[in-house]
């Protein structure tokens, strides 16, 4: 879930993604390389799939309250995005095999420690795994910007990381929350850091320094892009803080154990289809009308949730939610260069949109109660009203020559 959303303007990559060409920045990587990379990072992000369910189960479980799922889920978000920002600078473009086994053995231990604490601690630990886990996201991101196309490498990372997370929480409801509870589906996030770090052996020694970086544009953004870095932030924000609560949504509604794993696997699986049917219609359907009608659908269906609706209603409002989170996310894209066509706020719109992730559910946890959770939704509701407001703003005030789709 997560700014990773953003890659979802990126498509299906055809068989010659994987094949050696001349204009990679620097040496191509071998393909078990390349493959190695991307699989430590489709780990990396994991917990941003499979954390409402886990941290739900904490809740059950009497070991984090209603406002501290929130706030874990805050923290971790955020230094994720703080170490996918600043690994680069702290750890240059070097000794990236021994990064990569150091940061899976790390999120192994981490996760088993989750197993044996409770409340502010427990959110002390899962921030601290924030920071393995997004220093892999920035080693696959670090691939990505130097392949030939980088819309295609974007587009299967994010396929291939919504497909493990959708795989992962349907294991976990099927075959390992019902008998070993909760700790056990963190054991199983550790088992996978393991796996990761012997992966991260294959990873290459060195990225080629990337010199067009460092002598491309400078600047901050436009006005008119601080604005649509704030419609981004405001859209992620109003997304996570409600989808966070979706497990004790899911027990306030008095559904069935094992309902709220259902959903998450259902809105995983939409969030596939959402993608591609974006990059279907791609240039085919205004950006504009699209972005905004997704966000008002996701909003009407906020109000189903809230009605605390019977397990079928609410697995299918679920799957539409998955479905118009991922179709509006790429629609960011063009919006943020309609306002500042230098791009500079397009540049930075993944960082606004990790911040959103961070921040929605932290302030979801100020509106929320272990009987009540329900306040998260009109946080949320009120967060996509704000996005919506910016972004119509924006377009209805855009220049004559600006973009229109």
């Amino acid at each position: 879930m997560t700014e990773i959303g953003a890659l979802a303007e990126a498509r299906s990559a055809p068989a010659d993604a994987f094949a050696d060409r001349p204009d990679w920045v620097g040496p191509p990587p071998p393909l078990v390389q390349r493959s190695a990379v991307v699989f430590v990072g489709v780990i990396g992000v994991m917990f941003a799939g499979v954390g409402p369910l886990l941290l739900g189960g904490l809740q059950a479980a009497g070991r984090l309250t209603a406002a501290q799922i929130g706030q874990a889920g805050t923290v971790e978000l955020l230094t994720m995005g703080l170490a996918a920002a600043l690994a680069g600078p702290v750890l240059g473009q070097k000794h990236l095999r021994l990064v990569a086994v150091a940061c899976g053995l790390a999120m192994a231990a981490l996760n088993y420690a989750t197993t044996r604490v409770s409340g502010d601690l427990l959110t002390l630990v899962r921030g601290v795994n924030g920071l393995p886990s997004g220093t892999l996201i920035w080693l696959t991101t670090g691939l990505i910007v130097r392949s030939p196309r980088p819309e295609r490498w974007s587009g299967l990372y994010l396929t291939l990381q919504t497909l493990a997370q959708l795989g992962v929480v349907a294991a976990l409801s099927a075959f390992v929350l019902r008998r070993f509870g909760v700790d056990g589906g963190f054991l199983c996030l550790a088992a996978l850091s393991l796996v990761s770090a012997a992966v991260g052996l294959m990873v290459p020694r060195a990225f080629a320094p990337l010199a067009e970086t460092e002598h491309g544009p400078k600047g901050l953004p436009s006005a008119r892009g601080w604005l649509a870095l704030a419609a981004a932030f405001c859209f992620q924000a109003f997304i996570l803080a409600a989808w966070i609560y979706v497990e004790p949504l899911s027990r306030q509604a008095g559904h069935p154990e094992g309902t709220a794993g259902v959903a998450i696997s259902l809105s995983l699986a939409a969030q596939v289809a959402g993608g591609a049917a974006a990059t279907v219609l791609a240039g085919r359907l205004s950006w504009f009308w699209s972005l905004v009608a997704s966000i008002v659908g996701a909003v009407a269906l906020l109000g189903v949730f809230a009605t605390l609706p019977g397990a079928p209603v609410f697995l299918a409002a679920s799957a539409a939610f998955g479905f118009l989170w991922l179709f509006a996310a790429p629609y960011l894209t063009p919006m943020a260069i309609e306002a500042d066509p230098t791009r500079r706020a397009a540049m930075l719109g993944s960082g606004a949109a990790l911040l959103g992730c961070s921040a929605g559910p932290f302030l979801a946890s100020f509106v929320v109660s272990d009987a009540d959770v329900r306040g998260a939704l009109g946080l949320g509701a009120a967060l996509a009203a704000l996005a919506v407001s910016i972004v119509a703003g924006l377009h209805l005030s855009r220049h004559s020559g600006g973009v229109s789709r």
